[in-house]
């Protein structure tokens, strides 16, 4: 008899005291349990041992552990002809938690200017990215916190202001629109003002690596520093870079790499390969996922992303199809 309690165990989870090890593998025998997908493709599979679950699952399946109505259904950008990932979600109010979690572990606990670039996502209305950034303005942004779409000026003029009022802003933004802001005009931000790129051309501007869009925003903003934020409409938390420029997970997550081609082969730190991220906060979908990113991990636990599989599309469902 599975006794596994989905409360306790998020209450376990944001007390930020645990057992990364002990709480995957309770967290693996429930899905296993109660995922009608997951415990089918481990079936056919001929496996129950804890395994990724390609992550193409998300745009083909609902991903339930347990029987319950989804609060909302976050779903992602897609590009033109592909179907788009759908994350249906018990408890918005975990997330909310998580999300404010991750964030203060690698950022100063207190109220920031929001400013928010995130024109495609806004548009199309269940981002969990914008979600993300509505938790924020609502639990620490400060007055005059919000979304800009194209209004550059406007987005400029709130810069301003905050500057002049000695606040500190954090600058959020989809990497496209943020260089559509700094190639419209220069502007010189505080040293201390925290930028966020989310990633993401969207097919709107030339693909270039990272180090090219950060030199690129660290010109146009007058910073040092630019951050990057790692997270997905099929995950519940997050991961951000701090001055290494590679990611670091937030509590609740965990990423390993494995051979792009075998996922049971995993990689040593320093060899790129099949990124695979654990997390937790996943606890009524699918906490175990295979991602379509290639990267590599590091030996204090940092990693990297340097690239997307080029059969990610099709790569898994296979399985699940006759």
């Amino acid at each position: 008899m599975n006794t596994f309690d989905p409360d306790s165990f998020a209450k376990t989870l944001l007390s930020g005291t645990f057992d990364f090890e002990q709480m995957s593998e309770e967290l693996w025998r429930y899905q296993l349990d109660q995922n009608k997908v997951i415990r089918d493709y481990c079936k056919r599979l001929g496996k129950a041992e804890r395994q990724s679950i390609p992550i193409e699952f998300f745009k083909h399946f609902e991903m339930r552990a347990g029987n319950w109505e989804e609060e909302t259904i976050f779903e992602s950008s897609g590009t033109t002809g592909q179907t788009p990932s759908r994350h249906f979600v018990k408890d918005v109010s975990l997330y909310d938690q998580i999300t404010l979690q991750g964030f203060h572990h690698f950022f100063e606990e207190r109220e920031y200017k929001i400013l928010a670039l995130l024109p495609s996502y806004l548009e199309r209305g269940s981002s969990s990215l914008v979600h993300m950034v509505k938790t924020w303005i609502d639990h620490f942004g400060l007055p005059g916190s919000g979304f800009y779409l194209y209004n550059f000026d406007e987005l400029r003029k709130a810069m301003y202001e905050a500057m002049d009022a000695g606040e500190k802003i954090i600058l959020i933004g989809v990497a496209y629109a943020l260089l559509d802001f700094v190639e419209e005009e220069k502007i010189k931000l505080p040293a201390d003002t925290i930028v966020l790129e989310t990633g993401g051309m969207k097919g709107r501007k030339k693909e270039m690596i990272r180090e090219e869009l950060h030199m690129h925003l660290r010109e146009g903003l007058g910073i040092d520093l630019i951050r990057s934020e790692y997270g997905m409409t099929e995950l519940l938390s997050q991961a951000y870079t701090v001055e290494s420029g590679r990611f670091r997970t937030a509590p609740s997550m965990q990423v390993f790499v494995s051979d792009i081609h075998l996922n049971r082969l995993i990689q040593k730190p320093g060899i790129s390969g099949r990124l695979h991220i654990i997390d937790l906060a996943n606890i009524h979908s699918c906490a175990f996922i295979a991602t379509d990113d290639i990267g590599r991990i590091h030996e204090d636990g940092s990693f990297e992303v340097l690239g997307r599989l080029d059969t990610a599309e099709i790569r898994g469902c296979s399985l699940m199809y006759e």
